[in-house]
């Protein structure tokens, strides 16, 4: 038989929601290294840059984006060329279909943007942002004790 367990603490609920939300922009928002954010990236670029000064606005590995970006142009979202000056270099450029989809995504993200707080009041809202400015202020604080610690346990 199983016991009842306490209701997990505050703390603990409060983690699991910003998981949950986290989760949720990440698949619905579009994470930092997915498709949707490399469509939107390239179209705010004119629709072409190269794939290493994509790399370097997306902050994910080369092998990431090159997984992302093979998936893309299978998609017949964007093609691939070796530049004539430097054949090293690969020119990303976004097809019509592309482009379509990168927009479609902005405006899909804008409308989620518009709805996401509709059911806080303002007051609300401005209440919400410092209350999560305070925490990731104090996130920051644990991140760089936890970096101190490190650097002097290791000399």
């Amino acid at each position: 038989m199983c016991e009842t367990t306490a209701q997990p603490s505050a703390e603990l609920q409060i983690l699991r929601r910003l998981g949950y939300f986290g989760y949720y922009l990440h698949t619905h928002w579009g994470g930092r290294n997915g498709k949707q954010h490399i469509l939107v990236e390239l179209l705010a670029h004119d629709g072409c840059m190269t794939q290493r000064d994509l790399q370097e606005a997306s902050c994910i590995t080369s092998a990431s984006l090159s997984e992302v970006v093979t998936k893309l142009e299978t998609e017949g979202l964007l093609s691939r060329e070796r530049s004539e000056t430097d054949r090293r270099q690969l020119t990303l450029t976004l097809t019509d279909e592309g482009r379509r989809r990168a927009r479609n995504f902005i405006e899909s993200r804008r409308e989620f943007e518009r709805l996401a707080f509709d059911c806080l009041t303002p007051e609300e809202r401005d209440h919400l942002l410092e209350t999560l400015d305070r925490v990731a202020g104090r996130w920051e604080e644990i991140e760089a004790q936890g970096r101190e610690e490190a650097a002097c346990s290791s000399n």
